[in-house]
């Protein structure tokens, strides 16, 4: 698992950004790959990469202390 800080999250449209920790790569989540969660900016998470139709997607995303 990877981990990253949510750089946005747009609740009412359902997406956002996690920031990887390791590279600083931008990576897009959705709000299917969170579980039903709410992000909120500057959240630290855990989270899978997978690849999506338009580039990496973020999954299986859980929010950590």
């Amino acid at each position: 698992m990877q981990t990253g800080k949510v750089k946005f999250f747009v609740e009412s449209k359902g997406f956002g950004f996690i920031t990887d920790d390791e590279t600083g790569v931008d990576i897009f989540v959705h709000v299917t790959g969170t579980n039903g969660k709410e992000l909120k900016e500057g959240d630290k998470v855990s989270y899978e990469e997978e690849d999506g139709r338009k580039g990496k997607v973020a999954t299986n995303v859980v929010v950590i202390d």
